[in-house]
């Protein structure tokens, strides 16, 4: 039986004959994913008893003794997600190469920003910004995100409803759990990365095979175009000219050369630099000397994704043109349950109908089983941000059993509010998963890295430039946000009413003005106020790996 929720079935069915299907149905998919969960566990259930957790420093930063080949290996498994996979592969499927170009421009640094900006500024209006805006970004760009997309893997696999899966997703995460700490999840992330590099490998293999090599993919890539167009411009369903460009047209391109350079460049510095998952995992690191080496091998990772995620996703547009490439909106509607597109669904489509019996399995589970770690994580983070940083400051009495409690209902609170937002992730940017996070990230971010940079470089910002310029940055950016959810992003077929003057800037050259505006915005308001202490500006090479800075760990 099927019923319809949301615009979904709890089945999944074919649109041309009506029949539900199902990937995993053989013993050799089954098999490999509980096999693969129980090797997972129980290199886990290792690394806890191999690590000393009775400190702060054991279980939080791994007794400060990683090397680094897991530190690399963690770091890309950290940042490659199934939302990389799910949104790389969608972008690249309906506008070619260019999106690789993300993963291609990365930056480091090793400290951790609300403890650095506390000791460099002084105060608490600062930190508890951070903290409140990061549980902004944990639900839009996070676990929103990483939820949508895990279903999306479900859903192909299984046949089921994507809130059916998003519901069974929370369940397994539940039951998920590791509690060996960081050490544990460096080496389950180095396994991950290493099954899910070769894997990735093996997938790219099958799918150059079958259109028959790259010079042909180049062809029928520009040649994959839906069956069904109805009376559409054909803007709306060919390939675009530019489809194995990385640089592309400043004024025209879907991706301009400016922002990519140096829009993703601001995104990057706030990423990379104050990221408290990619910093802790530096922190772990026995010297410096080996968290050099880990990012330098992480770099490398990162060029990985061009050939295993936006490759494979523009093959799936060749392989499944009237499904990955749909236009009309009732075709669309039928094939993925989003009338804007079904370029989400690339990868996973091509993990279900091209890997063989086992490897099938094996990818999936790789997959849901980094999602799931990845939910675990910011569930903690986030309960850790909300009852230390901003419940304590509401109820200053309150004892360890009502934070405790505090922090779980508000997980619970947290997770619904996430699981609400999915349908604006699902139709926002044209269905594309990977340009909606890069756009909240462009519309919220710009200011911290502005701070950040300022913080570093110039000794006269002092805290009330940095705080107002953060908070009025904060305002700029949510005020294009907002307008651009409340008019809808649109897509080809029927594009947005959002006025020009506000939806009308990429939103890469919206990063970079934001940023520009943030800067000066703290320069000015720290040269009309008294400068900093002294005491509060440190050289830096003091805080490369000072000890101090683990505290918000």
């Amino acid at each position: 039986m099927s019923r319809d929720y949301f615009g979904f079935s709890y089945i999944r069915s074919n649109a041309r004959n009506g029949t539900g299907t199902v990937a995993l149905n053989n013993a050799a998919d089954i098999s490999v994913i509980v096999i693969y969960f129980v090797v997972v566990l129980a290199v886990g259930v290792w690394a806890m008893v191999r690590t000393n957790r009775s400190t702060v420093g054991g279980f939080f930063l791994a007794g400060r003794s990683m090397v680094w080949w897991p530190i690399g290996a963690s770091l890309f498994a950290s940042n490659i997600g199934s939302g990389h996979f799910v949104g790389i592969a969608g972008t690249a499927a309906a506008a070619g190469i260019a999106i690789g170009g993300f993963e291609w421009n990365v930056s480091r640094c090793v400290v951790t920003m609300p403890e650095y900006l506390k000791k460099r500024f002084g105060g608490q209006r600062i930190r508890i910004y951070l903290s409140v805006l990061s549980l902004f970004l944990y639900v839009f760009t996070k676990i929103s995100a990483d939820m949508f997309s895990g279903a999306i893997f479900i859903n192909q696999a299984l046949g089921l409803n994507i809130y059916l899966a998003v519901i069974m997703l929370l369940m397994i995460t539940a039951l998920y759990t590791v509690t060996g700490g960081l050490a544990a999840v460096i080496y389950t992330d180095t396994l991950q990365t290493i099954i899910m590099v070769v894997g990735s490998f093996i997938l790219m293999g099958f799918a150059f095979h079958e259109v028959g090599g790259y010079e042909s993919f180049q062809q029928r890539y520009m040649e994959a175009v839906p069956s069904i167009t109805a009376n559409i411009s054909a803007e709306c369903y060919e390939p675009r000219a530019d489809s194995f460009h990385i640089f592309r047209n400043a004024i025209t391109g879907d991706l301009p050369w400016p922002g990519l350079v140096f829009g993703l460049t601001i995104q990057a510095t706030w990423y990379w630099c104050t990221d408290q998952v990619i910093v802790q995992r530096c922190l772990s690191a026995k010297n410096l000397s080996h968290v050099k080496a880990g990012c330098i091998l992480c770099g490398y990772l990162k060029l990985l994704p061009m050939f295993l995620m936006v490759f494979p996703g523009m093959i799936s547009r060749i392989l499944y043109a009237d499904v990955v490439a749909c236009v009309e909106p009732a075709e669309c509607q039928k094939y993925c349950g989003a009338s804007v597109g079904c370029t989400n669904i690339a990868y996973p489509k091509l993990v279900v109908d091209l890997m063989p019996n086992g490897l099938r399995g094996l990818m999936l589970s790789v997959m849901l089983a980094s999602l799931m770690s990845s939910l675990t994580s910011i569930f903690n983070s986030a309960s850790t941000l909300f009852t230390m940083d901003i419940y304590t400051k509401i109820r200053r009495s309150a004892r360890e059993k009502e934070l405790m409690i505090a922090g779980r209902v508000f997980i619970l609170g947290l997770i619904g509010v996430s699981i609400a937002w999915i349908p604006v992730v699902q139709s926002a940017q044209s269905g594309q998963l990977f340009d909606y996070i890069q756009s909240i990230t462009s519309y919220l971010t710009p200011p911290i890295a502005a701070v950040f940079m300022l913080a570093i470089f110039c000794k006269r910002v002092n805290e009330p430039g940095a705080f107002y310029g953060l908070t009025i940055g904060l305002g700029i950016g949510l005020s294009r946000m907002i307008a651009e959810f409340a008019y809808g992003t649109g897509s080809c077929v029927n594009p947005s009413d959002c006025p020009t003057i506000i939806c009308g800037v990429h939103y890469l050259y919206f990063s970079i003005i934001l940023f520009v505006v943030s800067c000066v915005l703290i320069l000015s308001i720290s040269l009309m106020t008294k400068p900093i202490d002294d005491k509060h500006v440190r050289d830096r090479l003091e805080m490369r790996m000072d000890k101090s800075l683990i505290s918000q760990t």
